[in-house]
């Protein structure tokens, strides 16, 4: 438990050139798994460890060696740097002193049945057999006398101990089945004569004795001996001497000196070995195929967070990430702020054109006798400055912290001021047209040109609006809603809900359509009455006031659709919606009564009672004014006027006097 595999890399019987540098390049693929676990013999370990060596990879594995490394010296030699901190068992031995009796006993002339004893004894002396000796080159010759021990160096190998247990098991388990299956026969019988491996394997695996070294030899279910080792780290001191160190044991179970144990050079920090590192908070885990232990960390993008280990889930709408992408929080509500620039620069203008309207009201009511003032139509006048003044106060209700009564006056008022402003300039400019065509057939006057005709027209075009407006409260009652959608960026530190009226552009559109409609259709009759001479009617300021009024509303569309998708939509469109209907309403104010404020104001020497003309010198002004229009190509100037003034004193038996046009 608690281990895993990250790789299981196999070396070749007989490797290449290359094959081991290849190998080390493999074991960096997974760069945090640094131990490494060999069972191979010395001369495989030594190459790996070489290999590792000439890729500059001293330090970075953690080598765990088997019993065919256990404490040899041979794989480390010249390589104590790169071998530093290796892992290594042998199985736990006692010297077998009978053994070391027999051995040392052994002579030519009494070891004559082992083939390769003469073998041994040249290489362990160091000389020659006779003519017939194996090993090449002048060396002395062997005696005979020689004994093992005294005229050479020797230690008992390791694993006499087991071979010895061994042949006893072996021992132990014949002799088992000779008395279960011949029953005291001496001899083989015949019945073991055939026997299979099966049948000698089962008795090997029940034998049950003290071995060579007093320690039991069993077996278990799967045919191992109980494991007995000693645990070897190879240590460099601080006198720059390697040396192998036991540092435990494993007798049934670990017992491991972890103070013992030294990591470069003397460092005691135990060091870490993993295929994969723990992922971070809001990061999940994508399992390596066939690798339990290896993974790679993905982190939950966008507006997911973490669920588990190995999953990440979308948050709700109206919710995003937290910092460590381990829950979800709220996500902030903003609307347009007072102290914004968006709004900052909407009021300034709003607030100049209240103090301006204001100003043109008072002047009126203070000058509302004068002839100006009766001149250009009381009633319709103060109908045209009460929507000028509603267009400037929808600013505040547009920048207004949106609940229910707010959303509400914002239905309400949003069109209205339009409404008020181009309905009274429509009847307006409609009079005057009826007034001049009527003049062209007949000198009677047309029908609804009185003042109270035109405020009851008027006011029949503003209930329109009104009515749709009340519609619109029946069929979609007022509210807020919060536009999570708006500003929901990629990034979801900077995501927004915005807090806002619930109308639509449609429904924006719809509300300000009609208001549009009456302005372009007293655009048209702006168009039509352009040519009446300008002593007589407003037409030509009307006519100024509306080219200029389109082009703002034209300007108006494209800046305000096309920024739907911005992540700035609330205040774009919300500045270019007031400043628009402020615009508007500045237009209508300084055409069409700046002019006469100045007079009254400055120059009031021109506000005095006129000689007033009747409808029918009027009309005859009218039509003369385009017979000059028609001729005036045609004959000289001077002539013209003659006839004009001439027509002009023929008629002057009709000036009556009159109110007003």
């Amino acid at each position: 438990g608690g281990v895993c595999i990250a790789q299981s890399l196999k070396i070749p019987r007989e490797p290449r050139p290359g094959e081991f540098d290849k190998i080390i390049r493999r074991l960096l693929e997974t760069p945090n798994a640094r131990a490494i676990i060999m069972f191979a013999n010395e001369d495989d370990i030594r190459r790996v460890l070489d290999a590792a060596k000439r890729s500059n990879q001293t330090g970075h594995f953690l080598w765990v060696g088997s019993d065919s490394w256990g404490s040899k010296i041979s794989p480390v030699i010249q390589q104590e740097r790169v071998a530093e901190g290796a892992i290594t068992i042998l199985p736990k031995r006692a010297t077998v002193e009978a053994f070391d009796r027999y051995f040392r006993s052994r002579s030519l002339s009494n070891n004559r049945r082992n083939v390769w004893f003469a073998e041994f004894w040249e290489e362990n002396f160091g000389c020659k057999l006779g003519m017939h000796g194996k090993r090449p080159g002048s060396l002395k010759k062997c005696t005979g006398l020689e004994k093992v021990g005294r005229d050479s160096s020797y230690e008992q190998e390791g694993k006499v101990q087991f071979v010895m247990d061994a042949v006893y098991a072996m021992a132990h388990a014949l002799h088992r089945m000779h008395r279960d299956y011949c029953f005291g026969y001496p001899g083989l019988c015949p019945r073991m004569s055939n026997i299979n491996g099966k049948e000698l394997l089962g008795y090997i695996r029940s034998v049950n004795f003290n071995g060579s070294a007093s320690t039991p030899v069993v077996f278990n279910q799967n045919g191992d001996a109980p494991g007995r080792y000693d645990i070897f780290q190879y240590q460099i001191t601080n006198k720059s001497t390697a040396e192998y160190k036991v540092i435990g044991q494993w007798a049934n179970k670990l017992h491991l000196n972890v103070d013992a144990m030294r990591w470069r050079t003397g460092n005691p920090t135990l060091p870490a070995s993993v295929c994969s590192v723990p992922c971070q908070m809001g990061e999940r885990k994508k399992i390596v195929k066939g690798v339990p232990c290896c993974w790679h960390c993905e982190r939950c993008e966008g507006y997911h967070f973490q669920v588990s280990e190995f999953s990440c889930e979308l948050c709700p709408y109206e919710q995003r990430p937290d910092r460590n992408r381990t829950g979800c929080i709220p996500i902030p509500i903003i609307k347009l702020e007072w102290h914004s620039a968006w709004a900052a620069v909407p009021v300034f203008v709003a607030v100049l054109g209240i103090l301006a309207t204001s100003f043109v009201v008072v002047t009126f009511v203070r000058y509302n006798d004068t002839p100006i003032v009766r001149a250009c139509g009381r009633e319709m006048s103060y109908v045209l400055l009460t929507g000028i003044f509603l267009c400037y106060a929808i600013t505040f209700l547009m920048i207004a912290t949106p609940c229910l009564a707010v959303c509400s006056f914002r239905r309400v008022f949003l069109g209205l001021g339009m409404c008020f402003s181009y309905a009274a300039l429509l009847t307006k400019t409609n009079r005057i047209h009826r007034i001049f065509e009527q003049g062209k057939k007949s000198v009677a006057a047309p029908r609804f040109i009185s003042p109270a005709s035109q405020l009851v027209i008027t006011f029949s075009l503003i209930s329109v609006q009104l009515l749709g407006v009340f519609v619109w409260f029946a069929g979609d009652p007022p509210h807020t809603v919060v536009d999570y959608g708006e500003q929901r960026t990629s990034d979801p530190e900077k995501a927004r809900g915005v807090l806002k009226c619930d109308i639509s552009d449609l429904s924006l559109i719809c509300s300000l359509g009609y208001s549009i409609l009456l302005m372009v259709t007293c655009t048209v009759y702006a168009i039509k009455t352009r040519g009446v001479p300008e002593t007589f009617n407003e037409a030509k300021p009307i006519g100024f006031t509306m080219y200029t009024t389109c082009i703002i509303w034209l300007a108006f569309i494209p800046i305000f659709f096309g920024t739907a998708q911005s992540a700035e939509r609330m205040y774009i469109q919300t500045t270019t919606l007031t400043i628009s209907l402020s615009l508007s309403a500045s237009v209508s104010l300084g055409m069409l009564y700046m002019p006469k404020v100045y007079v009254i104001i400055l120059h009031p020497e021109q506000n005095v009672p006129k000689r007033k003309r009747s409808f029918k010198a009027i009309v005859t002004a009218a039509t003369m004014s385009g017979k000059l229009v028609q001729t005036g190509s045609d004959r000289p100037n001077g002539e013209v006027k003659t006839e004009l003034c001439e027509s002009m004193e023929t008629n002057s038996e009709y000036f009556t006097h009159v109110d007003r046009i």
